[in-house]
């Protein structure tokens, strides 16, 4: 029998390596976190801008197969979305409901395991507000991941705070 002592030690030093996505077809934040131990730490984030040139369909697959790189590259534990959760621009919610739909296909052709929350989760997570700003989640971001400089573009900033907001909701 294994003492609770040991599971609770055991399951702090898991390695955990969450990639949070915030999606988009012009600009699709990422950023991917790596917790073993007590703070989570950036590997890598950044953003997918794709260009208003290209067809609808060239756009996702250009998503797709940047997504599915940073998948087999950081063989995540986790992959998380930001819910679509209101437009008021039915062409726009459609648009990201498709991006939506290839990074969920994405994830489970590569078998990682999906989280989903709501923007108001994820800024309440990560700032102590659900109505914090774009820029308070920004800043917050460079804080709590000790990084020089603000992440920009805001997608990106999302992307981290998406992830850390996992991180903190399952320990």
């Amino acid at each position: 029998m294994v003492s609770t002592r040991s599971t609770e030690y055991s399951l702090l030093n898991v390695t955990m390596i969450v990639i949070g996505i915030d999606p988009g077809v012009a600009r699709t934040g990422y950023g991917i976190l790596q917790k073993e131990g007590r703070f989570p730490v950036p590997l890598d984030y950044g953003c997918i801008e794709t260009s208003p040139d290209c067809s609808q369909s060239e756009r996702l697959l250009e998503i797709y197969e940047r997504v599915s790189a940073l998948f087999e590259e950081y063989d995540p534990t986790w992959v998380v979305l930001e819910k679509l959760f209101f437009s008021k621009n039915v062409t726009t919610a459609m648009r990201v409901s498709e991006a939506r739909g290839i990074l969920l296909l994405a994830a489970e052709q590569h078998t990682i395991p999906i989280a989903e929350y709501t923007p108001n989760q994820i800024k309440q997570a990560v700032t102590g507000s659900g109505r914090a700003e774009k820029h308070q989640v920004q800043e917050m971001m460079r804080r709590l991941l000790r990084l020089q400089e603000v992440p920009r573009p805001d997608d990106t900033a999302d992307g981290l705070a998406i992830a850390l907001c996992h991180i903190n909701m399952v320990g």
